[in-house]
């Protein structure tokens, strides 16, 4: 009987929060004009007992942003496991001669690792200042290291161990110009950017001056911008798909401190390998050929399931990445796209014989349905959450984030996810109050989009599991999202 009654204050107990809870979200919604106006999805339950203590169109779908990488890197972590290891290789048909030549052409060899490049791993907050060309350096360090002088045929950028595919279902055509939207390659450098910085001449009327990081002369550029007296709106950016060619236009101020932009790389493979060429011939290897890439277009483009890994080549180098918990939470702290789309590719590649997102997204819906999750709950085509066309609905986040809760890898999960006021994409929102870092949330944004779900620490220590999904605002973002931060203080209260 003292049992059933201590059961009974506890379930009255939660109600009471419960009611509380949601009569001051419902409050917080119904003083905003711009919330009003919002398709609000919302879910909370405690996760000891299960109780739900609010929820608002939780069957619903919406478009979930970059909450889409909740269930990318769940399905990582649980299916490769936090020690998986990626692999790049510089190899050769033959080992180099007596005279350390190699006959034929030097491979480089991607194995889908995302950490070449100037990312610090593990993941520290702060702007990026590594250089971005450390991992081929090294990589030409041990080439040379072995005694290879001259190399008669190509520099080969190979990426075959995944399907090469340049525009995922559902992103737009100008997502590929800029860094968020760079293409998806097994071979991958520096995040497939290259950083474009204009800045102006030096007297009126001369043409500006460009700067690229890493220095590689791989766009052709048409520099169309003019120094002016002063800065006359943006620079027009235009890179046609399938051209190596950047044309810019503009007029940018005499005393403008400089523009930067951060570009797409059109053929990451190629990239890679005109980076390697240049590094080798600053250490005075003598290459009769030039860069080249190998690409794999499907199944039936080689009869191989993964070439890269079939060749019987000699490896003259080699690079291991750090492990899969240190990529994952680069992926949810920085919410970065392509190593979010590079796993889901490495899933399939790893578990279904083939590096696509179709495969991967094979796998994640036997592990969404092993983790209890409805199909009718979520529909998924790409693994950052670039792609309009990713639904789900705050019940199925939610059940993820409990399942997770419950992994043997709940501590390197809970540990990849951004802390209010902290880190990651949640360091400027909460800032100024203690009761911030209680929260631990994926966010999400797209145009018209705003998302943030993950985990809450009541003062009274209850841990909660949480999904805000906002979709079809007109208003200002920063709006909505403050909205979206409300309601996480009002979680933790």
């Amino acid at each position: 009987m003292v049992r059933s009654c201590a059961v009974a204050v506890l379930l009255t107990a939660t109600g009471a929060v419960a009611a509380e809870l949601g009569e001051k979200i419902e409050a917080l919604l119904a003083g905003s004009a711009a919330a009003q106006r919002a398709f609000w999805g919302i879910r909370i339950v405690r996760l000891a007992g299960g109780e739900t203590l609010f929820e608002k169109n939780p069957d619903q779908v919406f478009v979930p942003a970059s909450n889409t990488k909740l269930f990318t890197t769940a399905l990582a972590l649980e299916r490769l496991g936090p020690d998986h290891h990626f692999d790049t290789r510089v190899a050769a048909e033959e080992a180099p001669d007596s005279s350390g030549t190699v006959r034929g052409d030097l491979r480089l060899v991607g194995g889908g690792d995302p950490t070449l490049s100037a990312r610090d791993v593990p993941y520290r907050k702060g702007p990026i200042t590594g250089d971005p060309l450390r991992a081929i350096e090294e990589l030409a360090g041990q080439v040379v290291a072995l005694g290879v002088r001259r190399i008669e045929g190509d520099i080969l950028g190979d990426d075959t161990r995944y399907v090469w595919s340049l525009l995922p279902e559902g992103w737009a055509q100008d997502d590929l110009l800029w860094d968020y939207g760079a293409p998806v390659s097994a071979l991958s450098l520096n995040d497939n950017v290259l950083v474009l910085t204009v800045r102006p001449g030096r007297q009126e009327g001369e043409p500006a001056r460009l700067f690229l990081n890493p220095p590689i002369e791989f766009y052709a550029i048409d520099n169309g911008v003019l120094t002016a007296p002063r800065t006359e709106g943006p620079i027009e950016t235009v890179r046609l798909p399938g051209k190596r060619q950047v044309r810019l236009r503009g007029a940018i101020g005499l005393r403008d401190s400089g523009r930067t932009m951060r570009l797409a790389v059109e053929d990451p493979a190629l990239f890679a390998a005109a980076a390697l060429y240049d590094a080798l011939v600053k250490r005075g290897v003598t290459i009769s050929g030039r860069p080249v890439a190998e690409h794999r277009f499907g199944q039936l483009d080689s009869g191989r399931k993964m070439p890269a890994e079939t060749r019987k080549d000699v490896i003259l180098a080699s690079r291991q990445s750090p492990p899969l918990a240190e990529i994952l939470r680069v992926i949810n702290k920085a919410s970065q796209n392509l190593y979010a789309e590079l796993v889901l590719r490495e899933v399939g590649c790893v578990r279904k014989g083939e590096g696509t997102v179709e495969k991967g997204l094979e796998e994640l819906r036997e592990f969404l349905k092993e983790s209890g999750l409805d199909d009718q709950d979520y529909e998924l085509s790409d693994g950052s959450g670039l792609s309009r066309l990713n639904l789900v609905s705050p019940s199925a986040v939610v059940k993820l984030l409990v399942r997770m809760r419950q992994s043997a890898h709940a501590p390197v999960w809970l540990d990849s996810l951004p802390v209010g006021g902290e880190d990651g994409t949640l360091s400027e929102r909460f800032r100024g109050t203690s009761d911030g870092r209680r929260i631990r949330a994926k966010t999400g944004t797209l145009g018209h989009v705003s998302a943030m779900s993950g985990y809450a620490r009541t003062k009274s220590g209850d841990e909660l599991a949480f999904a805000v999904l906002v979709n079809n605002y007109a208003s200002n973002a920063s709006e909505i999202r403050g909205i979206v931060d409300r309601i996480g203080m009002l979680m933790v209260q």
